[in-house]
């Protein structure tokens, strides 16, 4: 199966987890369609322009990864806030909490991908 760049469903969704201003996702994969198997909740590429933010939250019965694909973030894992460059990437499992804002001139852009424990 393909799914081409311009086929992806945008969302524009604001305050994500709390946090600061909009976040577009751009769901590559969709659950509840069945695209995703049951193991996996979310498969995007989430846009934050500089100074917005998700903000943070702890994961419960599933882990999150961030890939950092472009831009500057400043992370907060775990209460421990580091700053991210493009190739970087994050786990955050299963009781662990995380977020993430733009912290430089252009727009942040990461691949979120959520897995579900079993």
């Amino acid at each position: 199966m393909i799914r081409r760049a311009d086929q992806r469903r945008a969302q524009i969704r604001n305050q994500v987890r709390g946090g600061k201003g909009d976040a577009l996702f751009a769901h590559i994969w969709e659950s509840g369609k069945e695209e995703l198997n049951d193991n996996m909740r979310l498969y995007a590429v989430i846009t934050l322009k500089k100074g917005d933010s998700i903000g943070y939250h702890v994961h419960e019965g599933e882990d999150e990864l961030y890939f950092i694909l472009s831009g500057k973030a400043l992370y907060d894992d775990n209460g421990v806030k580091e700053s991210l460059l493009p190739g970087d990437s994050t786990l955050t499992r299963s009781g662990e909490g995380h977020g993430i804002e733009s912290a430089g001139p252009e727009d942040l852009v990461l691949l979120a991908v959520i897995v579900r424990n079993k």
